[in-house]
């Protein structure tokens, strides 16, 4: 058991020594509602292009939008995020219609997949973690558990919408 303890210290020394600089540097960059609650992934609500910038300078990888494009980002996003040389990602979520079990399964399969770090934004956060809950339903967490990572990544509003859906177990 003690040797366990020590190798895993020792391992989580040499990957903190490896990525220690992308970590620190990811740590300063400015978003709104910003969440760091899951390993690998930054929740936030809507950055800038300034914000943006920063993140690609951090050694952020993946930025995943859930906003629709009927919602304005006040920049051509896409456009901007792989200019800086990161993946863009839509999935788009409009609002509570758009927190199904299908749209985490289909979260959960792109950040799966999504190089790290990864920005995962919405406009507030609030569909972010309404997201966040269901994966993790879906990975096995209590509804408790479920709830707190949710709140943990922003989810404020679409609370009472994760809850039904927790509690139904299905879209």
């Amino acid at each position: 058991m003690r040797l366990q303890q020590v190798f895993r210290v020792g391992a989580g020394a040499v990957l903190a020594l490896a990525f220690g600089g992308s970590v620190a540097l990811a740590q300063s960059v400015d978003l709104p509602n910003r969440h760091d609650a899951v390993k690998g992934i930054t929740t936030a609500g809507q950055p800038s292009a300034d914000a943006l910038s920063a993140a690609a300078k951090a050694g952020y990888k993946t930025v995943i939008d859930l906003r629709p494009e009927s919602e304005d980002h006040g920049f051509d996003e896409k456009k901007t995020v792989e200019g800086l040389g990161m993946s863009y990602v839509s999935l788009p979520v409009a609002g509570a219609p758009g927190v199904t079990y299908a749209n985490a399964t289909a979260l959960d399969k792109i950040l799966r997949d999504a190089p790290k770090p990864v920005l995962l934004h919405c406009s507030s956060s609030n569909r972010v973690g309404a997201l966040l809950a269901l994966r993790a339903k879906l990975g096995g967490a209590d509804d408790k558990a479920a709830l707190e990572v949710g709140a943990a990544s922003g989810l404020a509003a679409l609370k009472p919408a994760v809850e039904q859906k927790l509690a139904a177990g299905k879209d």
